[in-house]
């Protein structure tokens, strides 16, 4: 018998199987009836090995897509699945056998997953230690480190991905400003930035030229000063930034020192990926959606230099891993915590959207990689689903001094952002992460 993990997973994987049929065959103007034939090549939750729970998914998520003309098949191949899938589509239609063929996986966020980076990473050769690199890559935190003098060092750190949203301005604006927050939770100022582009040679120069306004618009406000950048030819538009900050070693965060008492403190609400999923299939209100991009397009820098004056001992930005899969980071195998979840900021629509099953294939990664350090107690599976849902541009997680706390989230909301302690930091547990109703 399947369990419940993986029937979770095989519904999720239709789903979102079933938005990006809807948002391609929209943005390329195929009608639905046109659609001949659907291809499913994804490799999430298929079942066991001779399929059951699994089935088709491809009949399944036309059906449920409303592409009532077509037929379909699944292919399988691990990492090599859509190669072998786009290349049967192409053969069906050379042979004449379909005049269009749509092939979907499931999954609507581009960032790898936690578990797979980490087994990436740990296989990368070291070499002799450089006793000024004082964050790398084998920390998990937000960006990298080096010092230059007793009381400077440089924050490096990069950002890219591709749209998720339709207008090409505010997509500049929201990638620049998610790349910028690594500084900001490294507590650094933004000095200078690169662009990085990707960018079809066939699409409207236009497009492109409102991108890179946003971006610049957004490292501007920063107080930075846009240096440069590179650009390829590609097949789909991808955007973001190589940033640049400085801070005073001593006085730097990091994501893994917090201490027992610590309060949690979280400076922008979750649901981001819910909703921009919600949207993608015509279900998220105008209103929702203009509340998540002022908050995708906040800057972190007010935040960060509220925080400052604070007794902050530890921070992050909530960002792709999700709330659950960074917090699972600052515990850093040595610590435990409490969340509250009525406590924890959450957009307007969210909720909505994970009542209505609208989850990421992203979202799902985060559960599978750090759902086994929590255990959750009364709390509802649609607010589960908000703290393991990926977030594009999120806000800052800081873990402050028990005497702070109280006065750094009133700084924050008196200066418009919707912080709120969420939780605290306990000594380490048997459970690591425990989320309560309360």
């Amino acid at each position: 018998n399947l369990s419940a993990h993986t029937m979770l997973e095989n519904l999720v994987s239709k789903a979102s199987c079933v938005v990006a049929i809807l948002s391609g065959i929209k943005n390329a103007g195929i009608n639905k009836e046109d659609v001949e034939y659907v291809i499913d090549c994804c490799e999430e939750a298929c079942g066991d090995m001779n399929q059951r729970g699994g089935g088709n998914f491809a009949k399944s998520v036309a059906e449920i897509a409303g592409l009532n003309a077509a037929t379909g098949s699944d292919t399988r191949g691990f990492c090599a699945g859509p190669a072998h899938a786009m290349v049967e589509a192409a053969s069906l239609i050379a042979s004449g056998a379909y005049k269009t063929v749509v092939v979907t996986a499931g999954g609507c966020t581009a960032k790898l997953g936690a578990g797979v980076l980490s087994r990436i990473l740990e296989k990368l050769p070291r070499g002799e230690k450089d006793p000024d690199l004082l964050v790398g890559y084998d920390s998990r935190d937000d960006a990298a480190v080096y010092r230059i003098t007793d009381n400077i060092a440089l924050v490096q750190t990069v950002d890219f991905f591709p749209p998720m949203v339709d207008d090409p301005y505010t997509f500049g604006q929201i990638a620049a400003t998610n790349a910028l927050s690594d500084v900001y939770a490294m507590g650094g100022e933004v000095k200078t930035a690169l662009n990085l582009v990707c960018f079809p040679e066939d699409m409207d120069l236009n497009v492109l030229g409102e991108i890179l306004r946003g971006g610049a618009e957004k490292v501007a406000e920063a107080g930075g000063s846009l240096a440069g950048g590179h650009s390829i030819a590609d097949s789909g538009v991808k955007y973001g930034l190589s940033v640049t900050g400085l801070v005073d070693p001593h006085r730097m965060y990091t994501n893994d020192t917090g201490m027992p008492g610590d309060k949690l403190v979280l400076t922008k609400a979750l649901g981001v990926g819910l909703l921009c999923t919600a949207n993608r299939v015509g279900e998220a209100a105008p209103e929702e959606m203009e509340a998540a991009i002022r908050s995708m397009t906040t800057l972190n820098k007010t935040a960060a230099e509220i925080s400052r004056k604070y007794r902050v001992h530890a921070a992050t930005d909530v960002t792709g891993f999700s709330f659950l899969g960074h917090l699972h980071e600052m515990m850093g195998g040595k610590l435990s915590c409490v969340i509250h979840a009525n406590a924890v900021p959450v957009l307007p629509g969210a909720q909505k959207a994970a009542d209505a099953f609208l989850y990421t294939a992203a979202g799902q990664r985060n559960r599978n990689h750090t759902g086994p350090f929590v255990r959750f107690e009364n709390v509802s599976f649609a607010m589960e689903e908000i703290l393991f849902d990926p977030q594009t541009s999120g806000g800052l997680l800081l873990a402050v001094d028990p005497a702070d706390a109280a006065a750094l989230e009133q700084a924050l909301c008196a200066a418009g952002l919707p912080a709120s302690i969420v939780g605290e930091i306990l000594p380490k547990q048997k459970i690591e992460i425990t989320v309560t109703d309360k």
